[in-house]
Order: structure tokens, then C-alpha cells, then sequence
């Protein structure tokens, strides 16, 4: 008895490990699209970055966008979990800025 309770408690455990590790996975992946996207939208259309607000994907509702007009960047943030910059380029266009991990 005692065996299937430990047997029960590594399985959550893992459990939960596996579902953070996938948390934080869509997060940086989410993060880094929308500031990719929203920096194209904002220096390269040349649109609000709050018009920009409208090209995120469904399921994006917590992910923030914030502009730095004069760095030329913008940075997408998940709360709490991960958060993105892309800067422009010229001649490159929208560059994410090297993911810490």
C-alpha cells in the first residue's frame, strides 16, 4: 500500500514538472512571436503599437506588449513566467534579442 502512494506521488510530481517545463516553453515561444510580430507591425508597417494589440493569435490574452520608440524595440511579456524583445534592424528587419535559459 505504502509502495502505490510513493508510486502515486512520483507520478504527480512528474507530473507537474512536465506540465511547468511545458508552461514555460509555450511562454517564451508565445513571448517571442508577439514582440517579432508587434516590432514588425510598429517599425516596419509603421502602426500604433495599440492597432499592433489586434495581430495576436487567440490564446495570447495575457501576453502584454510594450513599445521603446527610441531603442526601436518592443517587448512581449507572459506574467511572472517569460518575456521577449525584438529590435529593428536596418537591413534586417525585427531581430529577437538572444533568449537567457
Amino acid at each position: 500500500m505504502l509502495a502505490l502512494i510513493v508510486l502515486a506521488l512520483v507520478a504527480l510530481a512528474a507530473l507537474l514538472f512536465a506540465n511547468r517545463t511545458l508552461v514555460q516553453g509555450y511562454a517564451d515561444t508565445g513571448t517571442a512571436y508577439a514582440a517579432r510580430v508587434a516590432c514588425s507591425c510598429r517599425f516596419v508597417a509603421g502602426r500604433d503599437l495599440a492597432d499592433c494589440e489586434k495581430d495576436k493569435l487567440a490564446g495570447m490574452e495575457l501576453v502584454s506588449l510594450s513599445g521603446d520608440a527610441e531603442a526601436r524595440s518592443v517587448t512581449a511579456s507572459f506574467p511572472l513566467i517569460a518575456s521577449s524583445t525584438a529590435t529593428y534592424r536596418e537591413g534586417y528587419g525585427c531581430v529577437l534579442e538572444e533568449w537567457e535559459g
